[in-house]
């Protein structure tokens, strides 16, 4: 069962793709992604402040008011998300077979330690080395040391997504807005510790 959800603490939540499915990291699916968690990003009272895109999964961040909103608002997210990578795909049917997990975050190491799972996530995976991972909120995110973003910027790709409008929201809840900073900002070229998810 999953716990009791309120707008105090946020949430870490992840979901599967099915099986047998295209890789999601592919760079014709970049922009459809971007726009797609963009227009799902603040709805039914479920807010998305940081992500990141795994070939087979899904790793977010989110603020919510309730469990109706959680519910509510990621299953709207997820189906747009399926119904435009079907489009995408040239295909039809299920894309996210099984519940998303959600684990609540709620104290500011635990939420230091789920940013950098999150934008860090790739390179556990090895789809990615060094800096600043694309395929996450990782351009548009103000808790990496400054010369860790200055380092990053130097990248034309990832100087022009920061310039772009953030796909995400700007968090609200005093964790993931202060609180985490206490236990230091986020290294760039971080390697994030074991984190115990599903995926």
């Amino acid at each position: 069962m999953r716990p009791l959800q309120c707008g105090r603490y946020p949430l870490h939540l992840t979901t599967k793709v099915r099986s047998g499915l295209p890789g999601l990291r592919r760079a014709g699916s970049h922009r459809l992604l971007l726009e797609t968690l963009r227009a799902g990003s603040d709805r039914f009272g479920f807010r998305l402040i940081e992500f990141s895109v795994q070939s087979n999964h899904f790793h977010l961040l989110v603020e919510v008011t309730d469990r109706t909103a959680l519910t509510r608002g990621a299953k709207g997210l997820l189906v747009r998300l399926a119904r435009h990578l079907n489009k995408h795909w040239g295909r039809t049917g299920q894309v996210f077979p099984d519940r998303f997990h959600v684990r609540t975050l709620r104290s500011p190491r635990e939420v230091r330690r789920a940013l950098a799972y999150v934008l860090h996530n790739a390179r556990r995976h090895g789809g990615f080395g060094n800096g600043i991972d694309p395929y996450s909120s990782g351009p548009w995110f103000e808790g990496f040391t400054a010369a860790g973003i200055a380092r990053a910027l130097r990248i034309e790709f990832i100087r022009a997504m920061r310039m772009a409008p953030r796909p995400t929201c700007e968090a609200r809840c005093w964790l993931l807005l202060h609180g985490w900073r206490r236990a230091g900002l986020i290294q760039v070229d971080e390697r994030a510790a074991h984190w115990h998810e599903p995926a």
